[in-house]
């Protein structure tokens, strides 16, 4: 995929560090409350799935030998831990909403041995849908439909073999789902130094332009 000599922004993709030392998930304790999926202004189109409304209560398995400071788990939220959630907003960081304490009902533990520290206090957040747009020309994507909608441009996607975003379409949001990938947490080159700076665990962060996701191995278009 070709550079972008227009701009020197770099943006990553913020997933989950699976078997890492400080593998973590949660799951959704009943009783689970959900919202309206979010839509498209434009053309209507589902952008994700219902949110999780407070309270939330939740189940935690520790699958590595710590717990981490981010967590996956069903749906569009992710946990945080406390520190992290304190620091991002020390640091005026931008594009997670919600923040909503978790109760944590029942911990699971896949390993022998007890973790070398407590359990932190989680939060629910959600990245914001975000301007950042994808840059068609500059990325390379499999679509199983044309895009139709100028604003969500959501489309079946079939593969992805690393991704831009056009330029000028950013607004300096720190966390997001971009237009176009709204399955995809995308996160700026601030919110990877904020990473690194507080040792941040069980995350990972993709350059965009290396990001490959191919379930069929159709191969890039």
């Amino acid at each position: 995929m070709a550079s972008d000599s227009r701009s020197a922004l770099r943006f990553f993709v913020l997933q989950a560090d699976l078997f890492g030392s400080c593998d973590t998930q949660y799951s959704k304790a009943e009783p689970v409350h959900r919202g309206e999926a979010p839509l498209c202004p434009r053309c209507g189109s589902i952008l994700g799935m219902l949110p999780w409304l407070p309270p939330c209560r939740a189940e935690v398995e520790l699958q590595g030998q710590d717990f981490g400071d981010f967590v996956e788990g069903p749906g569009n939220e992710v946990l945080i831990s406390a520190r992290t959630a304190d620091a991002f907003r020390k640091e005026a960081l931008t594009g997670l909403l919600g923040f909503h304490p978790v109760e944590v009902v029942r911990l699971k533990r896949k390993r022998r041995g007890a973790p070398t520290s407590e359990a932190p206090r989680y939060f629910s957040v959600t990245a914001s849908f975000g301007h950042g747009a994808v840059d068609e020309a500059r990325s390379r994507l499999r679509h199983a439909q044309p895009v139709k909608c100028p604003e969500c441009r959501s489309a079946g996607l079939e593969s992805i073999h690393g991704f831009a975003l056009e330029a000028g379409s950013w607004r300096n949001e720190d966390v997001f789902y971009a237009r176009g990938l709204q399955g995809l947490i995308v996160v700026s080159e601030r919110f990877a130094g904020f990473v690194q700076k507080h040792g941040l665990t069980n995350l990972r962060l993709i350059p965009t332009e290396e990001y490959v996701w191919d379930p069929l191995r159709l191969g890039p278009p």
